[in-house]
């Protein structure tokens, strides 16, 4: 509803787009203040198609933060960046106060960010750590006294590039038809990684066939269903099973 926020932890610019591109597109269609915070550029690990355009470091840098500006547009978010490395991606006190500050300034609803394992890219694994770890601050009142404290947003973790090896088990499927182009457009906007704008084409008309078949007939999802996959951290708390 409008009114609620959607904040998503991103450890590189690139990951908000491919794996909840469609989320913060839905969100913001429907009204809610959408923040991606995006912990590093992923200039060093990430960005190998500009290296291999002899761009220096600072080059590469503002390419990619080009790219995330325009893709977070696209979707209707705002982008925070902190450039605070990559590869590796590393926890310090200063780097989790900002993220707790978001926190408390943003007061989501909602939070989207990275699994706790993903072997194939342990700054994910990072800014997991960072995400939950300052999401858990931010509740505390003996931090900033006085300052508004954060309730008990829930919790969702996106699909990490290499499902199986990074123990994701989804149990939340989120149809994403009625914003897919909006995400195909901030995909193309990533021209750092073209190699992925197919990869996760795919990964989302997968996700939407799942979703179909078990949905049921009653959800009406359309024949072309295009979905994201996310894993709830913590408990869902109802007054009923459905």
């Amino acid at each position: 509803m409008a009114g609620d926020a959607l904040l998503v932890v991103s450890a590189h610019v690139g990951d908000f787009v491919w794996r909840a591109g469609g989320a913060i597109a839905l969100y913001a269609s429907r009204g809610w203040d959408v923040h991606v915070l995006c912990l590093a550029y992923g200039e060093r690990g990430e960005s190998a198609r500009y290296w291999r355009q002899d761009m220096s470091m600072e080059e590469v840098k503002e390419a990619r933060h080009r790219e995330a500006v325009v893709a977070a547009d696209v979707l209707g978010a705002t982008l925070h960046t902190f450039d605070a490395g990559d590869y590796p991606l590393l926890e310090t006190t200063d780097l989790l106060d900002r993220v707790v500050r978001t926190y408390r300034t943003v007061m989501p609803s909602v939070v989207l960010t990275h699994t706790e394992h993903d072997p194939w890219n342990r700054d994910h694994e990072t800014a997991h750590a960072i995400a939950t770890r300052g999401r858990i601050i931010a509740q505390a009142p003996g931090y900033d006294p006085g300052a508004a404290v954060l309730g008990s947003p829930p919790v969702f973790l996106f699909e990490p590039h290499q499902t199986e090896y990074s123990g994701f088990m989804p149990d939340v499927l989120l149809d994403i038809t009625e914003v897919w182009d909006r995400k195909l457009e901030a995909m193309r906007c990533m021209e750092g990684q073209q190699h992925l704008w197919d990869y996760y084409t795919d990964v989302a008309k997968r996700r939407g066939a799942q979703a179909r078949r078990n949905s049921g007939p009653n959800l009406g999802l359309p024949s072309e269903t295009m979905s994201e996959a996310y894993q709830r951290l913590y408990p869902q708390v109802a007054l009923e099973l459905a």
